[in-house]
This record gives C-alpha cells, sequence and structure tokens, in this order.
C-alpha cells in the first residue's frame, strides 16, 4: 500500500515528510493504513457508541444509530438493506464480554494486547487498577475528546505480550517526539489548567495497572510524560458511523426522480433532528497512531485528506489536487472554517495545539498581511476557540 508514497527526514525543525513517489491523479487513494494501535475514547464508549473494542467498526445498525441519536425508539429508516452492519458476526470475549464486530478481530486484539488488559469478571470492578486509571482519565478529559490514556495502556501492553519486543518499541519510537518544554505545553494542552498538576497522579495509577520491568522508563515521571506527549501529538482522530454508511449507499440508489427527492428529504430531515437531540457527538470516536499518516506535514492549501470509509479503523489518505512524483503530500490539521481565517488566526491555531508555525505557500504568501484577526474573529477570540480546536482534533 505505501508505494504511492514514502516517509523522508527533511530537517531537525521539520522533521519528516510524507513525498510522492510517482504521480497521483486527484481524487485517487494514496494509501490505505491500519493504525500500529488504536482505541475508542472513554466518554464515546460510556455514552453507548457501540464500537468494534479492537477496529473501531460502528455495532449498531443504522436504524438503532438513528433510533439513539434522536431519543426516537420508533423511527423506522426506509431502504434497511443498505445497512452494513452484520450483527451475525458479532463476537464477545468470552471473559470480559467486549464485544468485536468479527471473530478476526477478536483474535487480532487478543494476539497484540487483549491477554494483558482483559478485565474478566473484574469488569464492573470500580476498584480494578485499570478502571481507576479510567475513571481518572475520564474526569480530566470531558468531552468533546481528543486523545486516551487506553492508548497508552495498549501501547504497553503491546509490549508485554510480544516475543520480539524490541520490534515493537522500534515501531512506537518512529512517531514523531518533541523536546522536554514541548512536551510540557502537549501535556498541558491534553490536560488544560484545572489538571495541570494531575499527570502524576495518572502516572501512579498507569504503573499500578501496567507496571513492566521491561519498560521501566516508561513509568518514570519523564518517560510518562514523553509517552502522553507522543500519543497526544500523533494521535490521529477517527470517526466510524453505521448511520452515515447507510447514507451513502443511499446517494449511490438508483431512483426515480421523486423517489430521491422524498429520501434526500428524509435524510435531511433527520440530520437536523439529530443535531438537535445530539449536537455534533454522531460518530463512534477514538483515536490511533498511523505511522504513514503521522509524516504527513501541514500545509493550509493541502493536497490529500484523510478519511474512513470503510466504517473502521482503516485510514484511507485520498488525493485532493493531481500530485507528481517527488513531491510532498500535505493534510489540513485545520478545518474548512479554520482554514478560511487570516494567516494570524490559523497560526495561533496551529502554535496552540500543534506548536509550530506554518510556512506552506498559502502562509507566505500572506506574510506581510497585518497580524490581526479578521473582524469576526474578534468577538469569538475567546474561550469558543478552545472548544473548536479541541473537536478538531478529533475530527474525521
Amino acid at each position: 500500500a505505501g508505494a504511492a508514497a514514502e516517509a523522508r527526514f527533511i530537517s531537525s525543525a521539520k522533521g519528516k515528510g510524507l513525498f510522492a513517489t510517482k504521480n497521483i491523479r486527484k481524487g485517487e487513494t494514496v494509501f490505505v493504513e491500519r493504525p500500529v494501535v488504536s482505541s475508542q475514547f472513554l466518554w464515546n464508549a460510556l455514552y453507548n457508541y457501540r464500537a468494534c473494542d479492537h477496529c473501531l467498526r460502528a455495532l449498531e445498525t443504522a436504524e438503532e444509530n438513528a433510533q439513539r441519536l434522536l431519543g426516537k425508539s420508533s423511527l423506522v429508516l426506509p431502504h434497511p438493506e443498505q445497512c452494513s452492519t452484520r450483527k451475525d458476526l458479532h463476537q464477545q470475549c468470552p471473559r470480559c464480554q467486549v464485544t468485536y464486530c468479527s471473530a478476526e478481530c477478536r483474535q487480532a486484539a487478543l494476539e497484540q494486547y487483549h491477554q494483558v488488559l482483559c478485565l474478566g469478571p473484574s469488569r464492573d470492578d470500580p476498584t480494578h487498577p485499570l478502571n481507576k486509571l479510567q475513571e481518572a482519565w475520564r474526569n480530566m478529559h470531558y468531552p468533546p475528546e481528543t486523545s486516551s490514556i487506553m492508548l497508552m495502556a495498549r501501547m504497553v501492553a503491546t509490549i508485554k505480550q510480544a516475543k520480539d519486543k524490541e520490534w515493537w518499541i522500534k515501531a512506537f519510537s518512529q512517531f514523531c517526539s518533541k523536546t522536554a518544554n514541548e512536551e510540557e505545553e502537549i501535556v498541558h494542552k491534553l490536560l488544560g489548567d484545572k489538571f495541570k498538576g494531575q499527570l502524576e497522579l495518572l502516572r501512579l495509577l498507569f504503573t499500578e495497572a501496567l507496571y513492566d520491568e521491561y519498560l521501566s522508563r516508561w513509568f518514570t515521571p519523564e518517560g510518562f510524560r514523553s509517552l502522553f506527549a507522543l500519543v497526544g501529538t500523533n494521535g490521529q482522530g477517527i470517526g466510524t458511523s453505521s448511520l452515515s454508511q447507510w447514507v451513502h449507499a443511499c446517494d449511490a440508489l438508483d431512483l426515480p426522480m421523486l423517489q430521491r427527492e422524498e429520501l434526500d428529504a428524509f435524510i435531511d430531515q433527520l440530520y437536523k433532528d439529530i443535531e438537535k437531540e445530539s449536537g455534533e457527538f454522531l460518530n463512534c470516536e477514538g483515536s490511533g497512531l498511523y505511522v504513514l499518516q503521522s509524516c504527513c506535514n501541514h500545509s493550509c492549501i493541502p493536497n490529500a485528506e484523510t478519511s474512513f470509509p470503510e466504517n473502521n479503523f482503516l485510514l484511507h489518505l485520498t488525493a485532493l489536487e493531481d500530485i507528481e512524483a517527488g513531491e510532498e503530500i500535505c493534510i489540513s490539521y485545520l478545518d474548512c472554517c479554520q482554514r478560511e481565517r487570516s494567516r494570524h488566526s490559523r497560526n495561533k491555531i496551529l502554535r496552540e495545539n500543534y506548536l509550530f508555525t506554518c510556512s506552506c505557500p498559502k502562509c507566505l504568501a500572506q506574510a506581510d498581511d497585518a497580524d490581526v484577526t479578521s473582524d469576526e474573529e474578534e468577538e469569538g477570540e475567546g474561550e469558543t476557540d478552545d472548544a473548536e480546536l479541541e473537536d478538531e482534533m478529533t475530527d474525521v
């Protein structure tokens, strides 16, 4: 899958970048990548967004998904045959009852990390060290969620279970790391002012739940902060939804004009009603570490974008423009609205969240613009920013 693109070292300031190894046409898939490790967000799971514990595939049918988001159990979706959920394939871990979308995922999880993390009959025991860790994390990291302590737990569990531990340590060490000062900033960003002092509590709980002699460095204050920053810097949001899969399938149906208009109107109304009830939280959400995707640098005029069209953790990178062999492939860390803002505003967001100043062609062209934010942003400069940004990091 990596044939169309490869990671290369650019400079110590920029780190790595991703470059096309051949000409790529607009609309083409550059690569499909599975994460080294991934995990659903904890509040997301708590609120019954049911996803495969391994690949994050949404487990509800499209109709169940819509009923829950609407708070209306009587809703009936037309064209139920367009729903891709296969409940007959779902399996549970016989010991702790977490659910998987398939036998393959159950097996993959067991082989990689689940033996260490399986809670067995202690699943609902609040005093179990892993449950204490998750509870502490939820109390520090409210929705919109941008990261999960369980991503770090799965990294540790993976190495604990591995025969070739060095191979996995090397796999994790490919992700970009930061200086001690930058790590402080990232931890601060992820935990916020209120919980600044809580990293030590998390570290103690993490140690109680998962300590491993071989990885002792990860459990020291410095090592734990680095691990935390690594996940905060490289974690890519993942979003899945049975309902959006159903909508895509319905969009592709060849229908007579009148039926098409009726169906489109039904779907539009459905989304409006859901937004009233559930706000922007439509997807099963989590995050993962992707080796190639994490090498993609940001541009305010990106030539590629990431998405999850298979309704699981498989990340598709798609070309937004024709890309020539040797050209750098960039994605945007900002959403569409943020990309339209002034250079000053864009860089404020990028500095706060990703600790760099952008020098893409668009930013260079606007370098002489005054360092003020656009008028409509003046009033929104305050608290709304943070909420938007938090959301941004998990945007899919």
